[in-house]
């Protein structure tokens, strides 16, 4: 790729960050995308823009970045978790690390690049990009000292700071143990594989068995039922049925009208409900069928139950220890909190999820490597010249304008890729839904690892092994020197890295600063389908796609740091935008509801830890290539020291992250018990775990009828009077956020959901 090529996609892509950058300063000022822009800031701390008309509403500013640079860490903390934090700092980390590489590769290296053979230089924009890489450099070179020297530097500063950030984050992690609202999840314990026996229920099996083995910890417990959609419609059917049956003098309120709605883009109008008289609505309430006998459903119970301890350090010794003879009866794990409980998962039978995770693995896999045909066919798109020689009918593509075939080199192809990578995240968090986690948060964790493997494999080394393909197809004929191979074809695959980090890199910074699916979603429900705002939803951070991103990056800005140092600038600019639209995002968009604890902080150092050691390794094959004995011979003990680093992080930091320390959960038991707040956290434990909080009972008082007739007078079902109707409180029953909701329509409602309870006791449903 020549030099203008790749001027071609950064004039691109820095054209839209300056639009999107732009307009996101406009938007966000106005009243109509508050929902969009200020999601967690309206649902949590309820405060609203001025409507008004303010001509500054109109005029891009850059204010959010100074918003967004002036929040401290411990802000951040409270605002938005510590999963935030540990994301923010795996961004200052790669701030730092390749701020110090770009000052040493840039004016250290890039020049010895260069200059690297006697030949005629041409201007710089005509020049290609593999004159700026170590291929230029030739064999049995003086200056490969220098090389090695970086790589050095490199690598220890970044186990330096590695190990600082760890130890930040594991302080983080007890700070966030100790914090002053207590974790149900601390005290609760879920249990799965609970063995089923005809002569007792599973409640009955997991009371006897912790009163038996347990007994000095154990407070009670809740079983989990089956659950899905069907059977929580159908329970807050049977509670709403029980209620209505018992209302003796509920009629239609006559003063309710039909509200019509009309379509914004055919025109056409409906009624929300049909007005009946009341002399037809209350004899058609005998025929509604609420007899108990149709709808005494039991939940049926599965071999999943919460368990619930006196103090902290019960639940961990009873969730750590192996409870019986057989590991797969009775197995125990730390609850997670409340709020990240992924219920459609916890009936799941124990002995299916070894067959689940083994099937997910495959579908990965077989994904992976359907992946490889758009990938190569992409990787063809930056070699064109490489391309016309396998492929000779590509020849009038060539000879198109200079313009567009640097569009079609330099652009497109990052284009095309980041398009199918779309796909991507949804597929990923559906096999890790399938494996079965219990929690949400788990299963993020889990797709941001698939996304993770999915982007290293087919983002670098596909188009590493593609590019091969390409120039000598050999890349599988040794695999003994596949060192030696990458070494080869890395420094060549710069300019395809290059445009990726500009095209998935700054080009997707803006537009999740725009938030453009979430635009558009509010454009359509407010000014199209005339819907009301939703309150209750705003989104999560999605770390499942953002930290693998964040780490490729930090994968492609490690392995070429040395041998193609031209990225760096580009990667530096993506991690200080980064950081500024990322902080912005988590403190003003998105809502925690649930947080790991950081625990994406050894998904974030092993990640690095892998970056390192490969580029060492590569390092170590270029060095082999271009005959430097000494520089190869100093890189081996770089490898080994990497690796003993790993290990003594993994055994100091890491069984932080795995579980929590006995004696500070002894110390806030203790704590807890001498100012007596125990008491007060065993209560709260009776209604932490809410299964079904849709069905829980609705409080409905009597509905009292008004209606109004021609004569104006108020009339009753009963025969009452005007006076004793005027005497009597009137109470319409109707949704908080519905004006004039008809009982008849309730009724409706029932009368379908018995006709489903019907079907299903009969097997047709």
């Amino acid at each position: 790729m020549k030099i203008s090529a790749l001027l071609t996609s950064a004039g691109i892509n820095i054209g839209l960050c300056v639009l999107f950058l732009s307009l996101y300063s406009v938007l966000r000022k106005q009243p109509a995308n508050v929902r969009v822009y200020f999601g967690r800031r309206i649902s949590e701390e309820h405060s609203r823009l001025r409507e008004a008309f303010i001509l500054e509403r109109f005029v891009p500013s850059t204010g959010w970045i100074v918003k967004a640079l002036r929040y401290t860490e411990e802000e951040v903390l409270a605002a938005a978790g510590l999963d935030a934090v540990a994301f923010n700092r795996m961004l200052v980390f790669s701030i730092r690390i390749f701020s110090l590489a770009a000052l040493l590769c840039v004016f250290g290296i890039l020049p010895l690049h260069y200059y690297g053979q006697n030949i005629q230089h041409l201007r710089i924009p005509y020049e290609d990009l593999d004159i700026f890489t170590i291929g230029n450099v030739e064999k049995r070179s003086r200056w490969l000292w220098v090389h090695c020297l970086v790589l050095y530097i490199i690598s220890g500063v970044a186990c330096i700071l590695l190990y600082l950030e760890f130890r930040h984050i594991a302080r983080l992690r007890l700070l966030h143990l100790k914090r002053a609202t207590p974790n149900p999840g601390q005290f609760t314990v879920l249990v799965r594989g609970i063995p089923k026996t005809k002569k007792e229920s599973c409640s009955s099996a997991v009371d006897d068995f912790f009163t038996k083995y347990h007994a000095s910890s154990y407070l009670f417990h809740q079983i989990v039922y089956k659950t899905g959609k069907v059977q929580k419609i159908m329970t807050g059917a049977k509670k709403a049925c029980r209620k209505l049956k018992n209302f003796t003098d509920t009629t239609v309120d006559q003063s309710c009208k039909a509200i019509t709605y009309r379509c914004c883009l055919c025109g056409a109008s409906s009624n929300s409900f049909q007005l009946l008289p009341t002399d037809e609505v209350v004899p058609s309430r005998g025929k509604v069928d609420l007899d108990d006998s149709s709808l005494n459903i039991d939940n049926e119970e599965c071999a999943a139950a919460f368990v619930f301890f006196k103090t902290r350090y019960g639940a961990l010794v009873a969730s750590d220890v192996l409870q019986t003879s057989n590991p797969t009866k009775w197995v125990t794990d730390l609850a997670p909190e409340p709020n990240d409980v992924y219920w459609s998962n916890i009936w799941l039978p124990y002995k299916q999820l070894w067959i689940r995770r083994i099937a997910t693995l495959l579908g990965s896999i077989v994904f992976m490597l359907l992946f490889l045909a758009p990938v190569t066919f992409i990787n063809g798109l930056s070699q064109l010249d490489q391309l016309q020689k396998r492929l000779p009918f590509l020849n009038g593509i060539l000879k198109q304008p200079h313009h567009l075939v640097q569009l079609i080199t330099g652009y497109l192809p990052s284009v095309i890729l980041q398009i199918f990578l779309y796909t991507v995240a949804p597929i990923m968090m559906l096999f890790s839904t399938l494996e079965g986690p219990i929690s949400h948060s788990e299963r993020k964790r889990s797709a941001c690892c698939k996304v993770l493997y999915f982007l290293i494999w087919n983002v670098f080394f596909v188009n590493v092994v593609s590019g091969t393909v390409l120039k000598q197809l050999d890349f599988f004929s040794s695999p003994k020197d596949i060192p030696v191979q990458l070494a080869k074809v890395i420094p060549g695959q710069a300019s395809f890295f290059i445009t990726y980090v500009l095209t998935s890199g700054w080009a997707s910074l803006s537009s999740e600063l725009m938030q453009l699916f979430g635009l558009i979603y509010n454009f359509i429900r407010k000014y199209v389908l005339r819907m009301k705002e939703d309150t209750e939803f705003v989104p999560s951070f999605p770390y499942h796609t953002e930290v693998p991103k964040v780490l490729l990056f930090g994968l492609l800005g490690f392995t070429c740091s040395v041998l193609a140092p031209l990225i760096l600038p580009f990667l530096l600019v993506y991690f200080f935008l980064g950081y500024v639209v990322y902080r912005n995002q988590l403190l003003n968009v998105y809502r925690t509801r649930y947080d790991t604890g950081g625990l994406y902080w050894p998904i974030i150092h092993n990640t690095v830890i892998f970056s390192l050691v490969l580029t060492q390794i590569i390092c170590l094959g270029v060095f082999g290539l271009k005959v430097s004995p000494v520089a190869a011979g100093f890189t081996i003990p770089l490898i080994i020291f990497t690796l003993l680093f790993n290990q003594y992080c993994r055994t100091r930091l890491l069984p932080l992250f795995s579980t929590f320390p006995a004696q500070n959960l002894i110390d806030m038991d203790r704590e807890d018990e001498l100012s007596g707040r125990m008491e007060h956290i065993h209560h709260g434990l009776h209604t932490a775990y809410c299964q079904f909080p849709e069905s829980e009972d609705i409080q409905l008082e009597e509905i009292r009828t008004v209606g109004n007739d021609e004569d104006g007078g108020g009339c009753s079902s009963g025969g009452s009077n005007g006076k004793e109707e005027q005497q009597q409180p009137r109470r319409d029953l109707s949704h908080p956020t519905l004006k004039g909701l008809p009982v008849s329509r309730l009724q409706t409602a029932v009368r379908c959901v018995t006709f489903l309870i019907r079907l299903q006791k009969r097997g047709l449903s």
